[in-house]
């Protein structure tokens, strides 16, 4: 399933939203020096400026490139000190803006633009820079909870992107979502409930992360569980944030009553 658009207006221009589809695109391609993928530099930026999830549980250790491998500190058969890094508070923000591929960066940011300019228009704007910042914590708390010892940087909007998906499921569940259907080799093009598009991605982050648990791939990958701590911490938190949310976003579709 890949969703295009859904079919509520907004009531102001989401600037929010527009700007951070902006410092994404531009760190990806000015800072990361990405193209389709990402170059030497690009790599390297990628592990100064990602989070590690060995660097947030293991305070004082950094991590560096050696080759095409992320050796950190105290790791078993590790010698020396790594070369001096970005602060590992930092790596928690930054890596939100970064990407790891050009499709990487589109997919990522076709969902903030669905689905962000209606959860930014439920709240005031300074509220919903903290909610979004708070959502990409969660989701990094998340994959780190699972995987603590992972030298493997963490980079992307969508652990926070997933927060906001969260929060669109709870505030606007009957909107309609424009969705590719992919059934095997073909594709069709449905009008789905948000809830419906919402809940299946929210189910396949859970049974992918499931089986990466079960059959590890290492070597770095799709962060789930960070997909899903995002997720979680949208919905038990939107009420917190949204005082502003279209209550009749769907009365064009109702029923006539006489």
């Amino acid at each position: 399933m890949f969703p295009l658009k859904d079919d509520i207006p907004t009531r102001r221009f989401p600037i929010l939203t527009v700007a951070i589809i902006a410092i994404c695109t531009l760190v990806y391609f000015g800072f990361e020096q990405g193209t389709w993928g990402l170059g030497q530099t690009g790599n390297e930026r990628v592990v100064e400026y990602g989070a590690i999830p060995y660097e947030v549980t293991h305070p004082g250790k950094e991590c560096e490139a050696a080759g095409e491998q992320v050796v950190c500190e105290g790791q078993p058969g590790v010698r020396g000190q790594a070369e001096e890094q970005a602060p590992t508070w930092l790596t928690v923000f930054t890596s939100m803006f970064m990407h790891g591929s050009l499709l990487h960066l589109l997919g990522n940011m076709l969902f903030l633009w669905i689905f962000g300019n209606n959860v930014e228009d439920s709240m005031g704007r300074p509220k919903f820079v903290i909610f979004y910042l708070l959502g990409g914590v969660a989701a990094l708390a998340g994959q780190t909870l699972i995987e603590p010892n992972a030298a493997v940087p963490t980079v992307g909007a969508s652990g926070a992107i997933a927060a906001v998906l969260g929060a669109y499921a709870l505030l606007y569940p009957r909107a309609r979502v424009v969705t590719v259907v992919f059934i095997v080799f073909f594709f069709t093009i449905l009008e789905l409930p948000a809830l419906v598009v919402l809940g299946l991605w929210f189910v396949l982050q859970v049974l992918y992360g499931a089986s990466d648990l079960t059959q590890p791939l290492g070597g770095g990958g799709v962060a789930y569980f960070a997909h899903i701590g995002g997720f979680i911490f949208g919905l038990l938190t939107i009420k917190l944030f949204a005082d502003r949310a279209q209550e009749d976003y769907d009365r064009s579709r109702r029923l006539p009553v006489y």
